[in-house]
């Protein structure tokens, strides 16, 4: 028997806060999970920066996501029926602009906070956080990434003004092209796989974004609408299942090749007895999870909602963006757990 639901304004909320949530509460699960070395000589930056930054992060990457899902919702209504498709097109757009300011903030946000970790027993000042910028290769990635946001956010303006003459595929290439220097914000590594582990990394950015950032905007604002969900997500099915199979390959190879070349630990040993493999573990949990929700809606409401039969996908969706919150989460934490 399937279940009556409609995406009312309220409902819309609830799922968008039900991945934000998901976020939080896998930074703190991550952070539950990993432990950091004291090292002497070296001031404690303090719980604000423990804490405050993977939380900044991690909205980090869900904003740009979702600016990700709304630029890609054009393609996945199609162009042909503009007057059913332009009411849902009309929210989109604005929110795409909130969540392009989002994304900026906190990429900038995230430098000022990593370049006082560095020197946390000096003063904060603007040539510090200059000097991090100028140094590190993270505050680079980042500053890039926040100048990839605020142009994907004026792309947004012109296109809350111009509809859709602004074309969709560029606002897709710009919000993915400012997610490609997030992983060198990760761990540095220096083995002669690098290359190799950052072209996966990358895929496995924007496989996620793709996928997160997708299923949030059309459960948000095509969900009560049952002709465009019925024409839209057996679109996104299938970039969902290429998505599902990128992402798990490749965050898979990334992890098992950071411990299977650390020197100081072993497999399969250190998945269990590291920061790193115990949050990997949790990824991998998430991953399992979601492939079995994923197929749920694949297999058994969307032949119904081909027929644009009521089924419980909101509900159902709704429980799979609060895991990938959770992974995402993790994911934030992962990318600076010790991994000896």
């Amino acid at each position: 028997m399937t279940v009556n639901r409609t995406t009312t304004p309220s409902n819309r909320y609830w799922v968008v806060g039900g991945l934000l949530a998901g976020g939080v509460v896998g930074v703190l699960l991550g952070l539950g999970l990993s432990t950091t070395p004291e090292v002497v000589g070296v001031t404690d930056p303090g719980a604000v920066v423990r804490f405050g930054h993977p939380v900044v992060r991690v909205l980090l990457d869900l904003a740009a996501t979702f600016v990700v899902g709304c630029s890609l919702l054009p393609k996945l209504l199609g162009f042909d029926r503009p007057a059913i498709t332009e009411p849902v097109l009309r929210v989109a757009r604005p929110a795409a602009v909130v969540g392009a300011a989002v994304w900026a903030f906190t990429a900038l946000l995230s430098i000022v906070i990593r370049a006082y970790e560095t020197r946390p027993d000096a003063d904060l000042t603007m040539p510090m956080v200059v000097d991090y910028v100028r140094r590190v290769g993270a505050g680079q990635g980042l500053l890039f990434s926040a100048a990839c946001a605020l142009v994907s956010l004026w792309i947004g303006v012109l296109a809350v003004r111009r509809g859709e003459s602004v074309p969709a595929e560029l606002r897709i290439l710009i919000s993915m092209f400012g997610l490609l220097p997030l992983p060198v914000t990760g761990h540095a590594s220096n083995w002669k796989y690098h290359d190799y582990s950052m072209i996966s990394m990358e895929l496995h950015v924007l496989g996620a974004a793709a996928w997160t950032g997708g299923l949030a905007v059309l459960v948000a604002l095509v969900a009560h609408r049952r002709g465009l969900l019925a024409e839209a997500l057996p679109k996104f099915s299938k970039l969902a299942t290429v998505s599902l199979v990128l992402v798990s390959v490749t965050g898979l190879f990334n992890g098992i090749l950071e411990l299977a070349l650390n020197p100081v630990v072993t497999l399969p040993g250190s998945l269990f007895t590291t920061s790193y493999g115990l949050v990997l573990l949790g990824k991998v949990v998430c991953a399992a999870g979601l492939a079995v929700l994923g197929a749920n809606i694949r297999w058994r409401m969307l032949p119904h909602i081909a027929q644009h039969k009521p089924t419980a996908l909101v509900g159902w969706a709704a429980v799979e963006l609060a895991i990938m919150g959770v992974a995402f989460g993790l994911a934030v934490v992962l990318s600076r757990a010790p991994v000896a």
